[in-house]
């Protein structure tokens, strides 16, 4: 579903780059918030049943979302990126994926909380 959602979002930005475009950050951004929200309303709806919600992996995807997007605002705001800062999306991404792989390290430490 990710890489579904996130489609309009890849062709946009690949649209919005490579030729005059008025495509900006809110675009891209506000787009992605509408795909997450819309998957998690569609989701609960059809689930049949009420779903409960952790904390834990809420607070984990928030927080990457929040520095990911203050670092794209960051650096998309003189209108140009530069190969220094696509790395450092790069590299937070990456971190994310690695922090996916001991997420069940991650979970049970946050459950002592």
């Amino acid at each position: 579903m990710a890489a579904g959602s996130s489609a309009p979002e890849l062709f946009t930005s690949v649209a919005g780059v490579s030729i005059e475009s008025d495509v900006g950050v809110g675009t891209i951004v506000g787009s992605a918030v509408f795909n997450m929200l819309i998957i998690i309303a569609m989701s609960a709806a059809f689930s049949g049943e009420v779903l409960q919600l952790d904390w834990r992996p809420m607070l984990r995807d928030v927080t990457f979302y929040a520095v990911s997007i203050a670092c794209f605002i960051a650096f998309s705001w003189d209108g140009q990126f530069m190969v220094w800062e696509a790395s450092v999306l790069l590299v937070i991404y990456s971190l994310y994926i690695i922090l996916m792989k001991f997420n069940s390290h991650l979970m049970t430490a946050l459950a002592h909380w």
